[in-house]
C-alpha cells in the first residue's frame, strides 16, 4: 500500500468516528430508550352504601303570624299619639287619640231625643188609658182608641229609633280612639299630631304586626316537592300530603349572619298549587319568636334535613370539573384509573356528595393527589378506611364554637 492510500484510508476511520460514539452513547444520553416507568401509589376509597343526613336551603321571606293595617274609622284630626314607631303594645290599647268634640256632640243630641221619646210615650199611654174607659163606656168610638193605640206605637218606635242613634253615635265616638287589634310591634308612622286622617287614606296611619311566631316563606321546585313527598312517604295511605310534611322532622332557620336561628320550626305546605309559570310550591315555616328577635320583612334560610339510608357517598375532594360536567377517576381490575363522569344529588354537605349516578357499591375511586392522572395510568392502590375518612369529614361539618 502506497503512502498515498495510507492517508485516505486514517482519514476515512477519523470521519467515522463521531457517528459510532453517537451510536453507542451511554444511559441517560440521546439515543438511549428509559425503561418503563414505575406505579405510584394513591390513595383508594372503595365505595359501600351508607346513611347520611343531608340539608337542602332556600331563601326565605319572614313575616309576623298577623300583619294588621290600622286606619281610621271616623275622620278627625290627630290631636295624641300614646305610642311611639317600634313599640310593643298589647291588644285594646290605644294608638291615636283624634278630636272627639263632634262625637261627644251626637252623642247628647241622641241622648236628648231618647229623653223627648220616653216623654212621648208617657203621654201617649196616658191618652189610650182615657181613651180606653171612654170607649167601654161607649162614650167614644172605638176607632178613636185604636187611632190613640197607632200613636203609642209610634212613639215607641221613636224611640227605638233614638236609641239606635245614641249607639252609633257612641261607637263612632269610641273610634276617635285607634286601638291595636291585635299584641304586636308598632310600624312607621306616617302621619303626626295635627294631620286630618280619614278611612279613605292613601297610607295607613301605621301596620301592627304580630310576631310572637314567624312565618318563614320559601319556594321549591316540583322535582324537590316530588322528592320530599318520597322521602317522608307513610304508610297511612289514607294521610293527606300536608299530614305528612307536618310529621316531618324539624328545620333551621340560617339568619343574614351565617347564624343557627336558636329555635327550630315546623313545615308547613302553603299552596296545594304548582305555580304555573315558575314551576314552584310555596312553603313556609313556623318558628316561635319569644324573643321578637326575628322580624316581619326579614330574609334568611330555611334549612331541610333529608335523611338516606343508602348512598353512594363520595368525598367532594375526590371529583374534578370539566365544562360544568363532574368526573372521577375509577380503579379497574388491572390498578389503572379511567376517568368516570358522575351526577349527584343538589342536596349535599360541604364536604360529601350523594352519587346519583356514574358509580356503584364495590367501585374504587382515587380520593386525592389525582392531578398527573389520566386514562390508562398505572397505580399502585392504597386502601383508605372509609368509616375513619367519613368520619373526618362530618367533624369537619360541625360549626366551631
Amino acid at each position: 500500500m502506497t503512502f498515498k492510500h495510507q492517508i485516505i484510508t486514517g482519514l476515512l476511520v477519523i470521519a467515522a468516528a463521531p457517528f459510532l460514539v453517537v451510536s453507542c452513547g451511554g444511559p441517560g444520553q440521546p439515543g438511549m430508550q428509559d425503561g418503563p416507568q414505575q406505579a405510584q401509589p394513591y390513595p383508594v376509597l372503595e365505595l359501600q352504601p351508607r346513611s347520611i343526613e343531608l340539608t337542602n336551603s332556600y331563601p326565605a321571606t319572614l313575616e309576623g303570624i298577623q300583619t294588621v293595617e290600622i286606619r281610621p274609622r271616623v275622620p278627625g284630626y290627630i290631636v295624641d299619639m300614646p305610642v311611639d314607631e317600634g313599640d310593643v303594645v298589647q291588644k285594646g290599647e290605644t294608638l291615636f287619640r283624634l278630636n272627639s268634640e263632634e262625637y261627644e256632640q251626637q252623642v247628647r243630641s241622641a241622648e236628648a231625643d231618647i229623653k223627648a221619646a220616653k216623654a212621648a210615650i208617657s203621654t201617649a199611654e196616658d191618652e189610650v188609658q182615657r181613651l180606653r174607659k171612654l170607649a167601654d163606656k161607649e162614650i167614644i168610638s172605638k176607632y178613636r182608641l185604636q187611632s190613640a193605640r197607632n200613636n203609642l206605637e209610634s212613639q215607641q218606635a221613636a224611640l227605638a229609633q233614638a236609641q239606635a242613634v245614641l249607639e252609633n253615635a257612641q261607637v263612632n265616638l269610641g273610634y276617635t280612639n285607634v286601638k291595636s287589634p291585635t299584641d304586636g310591634v308598632m310600624g312607621n308612622i306616617p302621619y303626626r299630631i295635627g294631620s286630618l286622617v280619614n278611612s279613605g287614606i292613601a297610607k295607613p296611619m301605621t301596620v301592627i304586626s304580630n310576631i310572637s311566631q314567624i312565618y318563614a316563606y320559601f319556594s321549591m321546585s316540583e322535582r324537590e316537592l316530588l322528592e320530599m313527598s318520597q322521602q317522608v312517604a307513610s304508610e297511612e295511605v289514607n294521610q293527606t300530603l300536608q299530614q305528612r310534611i307536618a310529621n316531618m322532622p324539624s328545620v333551621n332557620l340560617i339568619l343574614p349572619d351565617n347564624s343557627v336561628y336558636d329555635h327550630e320550626g315546623r313545615l308547613r305546605l302553603a299552596s296545594g298549587l304548582i305555580d304555573k309559570t315558575t314551576g314552584a310550591a310555596s312553603f313556609r315555616a313556623v318558628f316561635p319568636n319569644p324573643q321578637n328577635i326575628l322580624r316581619s320583612g326579614g330574609s334568611g334560610n330555611v334549612q331541610i334535613p333529608l335523611h338516606r339510608d343508602s348512598a353512594i357517598v363520595i368525598p367532594k375532594s375526590a371529583t374534578y370539573e370539566i365544562q360544568n360536567k363532574q368526573f372521577v377517576y375509577t380503579v379497574t381490575d388491572s390498578s389503572t384509573v379511567q376517568s368516570t363522569e358522575i351526577s349527584t344529588l343538589p342536596l349535599s354537605t360541604k364536604q360529601l356528595y350523594v352519587v346519583e349516578e356514574g358509580l356503584a357499591a364495590g367501585n374504587q375511586i382515587v380520593t386525592a393527589g389525582f392531578g398527573n392522572l389520566q386514562d390508562g395510568t398505572a397505580i399502585k392502590p392504597r386502601p383508605v378506611n372509609a368509616d375513619s375518612l367519613y368520619q373526618a369529614m362530618t367533624v369537619q361539618e360541625q360549626p366551631a364554637d
